[in-house]
């Protein structure tokens, strides 16, 4: 059973993603071609496979996780979802629209109902602007020309993510403030656009522990308050598990397991996302003199042309393998792309 028609009952997707393709041509090394020369199950050409037909849905009002490791290609799908890059292949429907297929004025208003919070509250600011012109500025874009109206809504949206007094933080420059502050005021400007739709890469992965959890909570109660939807991009399962509601599990360009985040997360189907789990710290200061065992072969960039990418860290790998396990349907709503599930 193919991905594409992965949804849930009784909801209204606000994205629908299919057969998301997007290749990059590199440049190998003469060391590199002279040993794959020989190897007739390894890809020797010279792309990378960033995204490689990637489908999945967004339920309007939820969040949905995007989770793997570095390289995986969890930025790639959310650059082609904001279209800041253009796919090789496929569709991005949103709000009933091909974004893909939409001319320049129509593009705005996708500009306007997506935005996007980037990982690193560092560089993400412009450390020349004020905050007040800093959460401005995407309403300058998109045409709020009234000075008074932008400075009433700036400061109403500071307010919304808890900086205050913000008659004080508006006129402040980025240095001044701590990286949770900066985070928040990243929250800020994409949310003074009331967007349906956010892409979160990475939040608060370079947040102190202590700030995370307001971060996330944060962001969670402006999802109930305003029904977004967010795309979580994140490695961290465990803030995962806290604030998603699905979760797709994407190893190389493909997602290998997919569904109701409380169903992949406890009952993980797919080796990999086994290994995922099991590298998870131990919360529990007991458990931790348990030695883990994390059943997963080390890491080697072999990647099979046409078979499972996961074959060779998989420590189930079969001959059949060599071949790419369809996705399909193990238990309802629970989809994994593997041999092991494969219905005979």
């Amino acid at each position: 059973m193919s991905n594409a028609g992965y949804t849930q009952s009784n909801s209204i997707n606000l994205l629908e993603v299919k057969g998301l393709r997007k290749y990059f041509k590199v440049k190998r090394s003469l060391l590199e071609l002279i040993k794959s020369r020989g190897d007739k199950h390894y890809n020797n050409n010279s792309i990378v496979r960033a995204v490689d037909h990637v489908s999945f849905n967004i339920r309007q009002g939820t969040t949905f996780v995007l989770a793997g490791e570095s390289g995986s290609g969890k930025s790639t799908i959310a650059r082609l979802i904001l279209r800041a890059i253009e796919p090789d292949e496929g569709s991005i429907v949103f709000d009933g629209k091909d974004i893909l297929r939409l001319s320049k004025d129509e593009i705005k208003w996708f500009r306007r109902s997506a935005q996007m919070i980037h990982q690193d509250p560092y560089s993400s600011l412009n450390p020349r602007m004020n905050i007040l012109s800093i959460v401005s500025e995407p309403l300058e874009v998109h045409g709020v020309k009234d000075k008074k109206e932008r400075e009433e809504m700036v400061f109403k949206a500071l307010q919304e993510v808890r900086l205050e007094p913000v008659e004080d933080i508006a006129y402040r420059y980025p240095h001044m403030l701590s990286g949770g502050q900066r985070q928040r005021v990243a929250i800020a400007r994409a949310l003074v656009l009331r967007p349906k739709f956010i892409v979160a890469d990475e939040p608060v992965s370079m947040l102190d522990m202590s700030v995370r959890a307001e971060i996330l909570e944060l962001m969670s109660s402006l999802k109930s308050r305003y029904n977004i939807t967010y795309l979580y991009i994140t490695h961290d399962l465990s803030t995962a598990r806290y604030f998603g509601d699905d979760i797709a599990i994407l190893y190389k360009g493909k997602i290998v397991e997919m569904g109701r985040i409380d169903d992949v997360l406890s009952e993980p189907l797919h080796p990999y996302t086994q290994a995922l789990i099991d590298a998870v710290p131990e919360p529990e200061p007991s458990n931790k003199l348990v030695e883990k065992v994390i059943r997963i072969k080390p890491s080697t960039d072999e990647v099979l042309s046409n078979g499972c990418r996961f074959y060779a860290r998989c420590p189930y790998a079969m001959d059949k393998c060599m071949q790419e396990p369809p996705m399909q349907e193990v238990k309802k709503g629970h989809f994994v792309s593997c041999f092991l599930y494969h219905s005979k």
